[in-house]
Parts: structure tokens; sequence; C-alpha cells
């Protein structure tokens, strides 16, 4: 496993963790306020779900270098799934974590995709595609 791919596991898997308590604990507000009106379950079960999914998933994708592939395509996969609420945090004009303009609200939703590639570099998922090419090239 490269350093490279390590690092990038290690510093995807320490915030999520910490997003994950502060989803329970301190910024339980903020995150409801996330919460796009639409969303089909109740707020708070939403932001205690999402909370605990993150704390599984970073403290996984750190401590489970051997399942870092499932563990990245999982955590690609929830970037994904919340995305909505991101679009919805700009369509609806919902302040929350200093994203008070509209400007900022669209540039966030811009950085979900990079969250996207770094959880399937972490996992391997992008390297495995390259070392794939040069085989088929090389056979």
């Amino acid at each position: 496993m490269s350093w490279l791919r390590t690092v990038a596991r290690i510093t995807l898997g320490a915030p999520m963790v910490g997003a994950g308590i502060a989803h329970l604990t301190t910024q339980r507000q903020e995150f409801s306020a996330q919460v796009p009106d639409w969303f089909p379950l109740e707020e708070d079960l939403t932001v205690v779900g999402s909370g605990v999914v993150e704390i599984a998933l970073g403290a996984s994708f750190i401590a489970l270098p051997r399942r870092k592939r499932l563990v990245g395509g999982l955590l690609a996969a929830f970037f994904v799934a919340i995305f909505p609420g991101n679009i919805a945090q700009y369509v609806e004009g919902t302040d929350a974590f200093g994203l008070d303009t509209d400007r900022k609200r669209l540039v966030r939703l811009f950085f979900q995709p990079l969250l996207v590639l770094w959880a399937l570099y972490g996992g391997g998922w992008l390297s495995q595609k390259r070392a794939s090419k040069k085989t088929m090239r090389s056979g």
C-alpha cells in the first residue's frame, strides 16, 4: 500500500470521525438545519443516524487497511447519498456551518465530488483502474 494512499485514508477518516461525533454532540442543531424539508425521516433521527455512519466509516477507513477498498467504496457512496441534502441547502438557502450565502453554498457543491474521489483513491479504487489498463496494454 502506498504511503500516499495511507495518508489519504487517515486524513479523510479522522475528520469523518470528528464530524460524526459533532453530529451527536456540539453541532447537532447545525446538522439538523441541513436536513432537507422533503426528507422522509425526522431531522434528529437523520442527524444521529448519519453521525453514527460517519464515525463507523471514518474509524473503519483508518483502522481496517485490509478492508480499504470496501470502506472506501462505502464512504464514496455515503458522500453521493448525502449530496441531495447539499443541493437542497443551496436551493433552499439554508444557513449552516458558515454557509450563509448562495455563493458559499454553491462552492460547497463542487467539493462533494472531490470527497468521493478522495474516498475512492484512499480505498485503492482509482489506482486499480490504472493497473488494469497497464495489464491490458502489455497483454
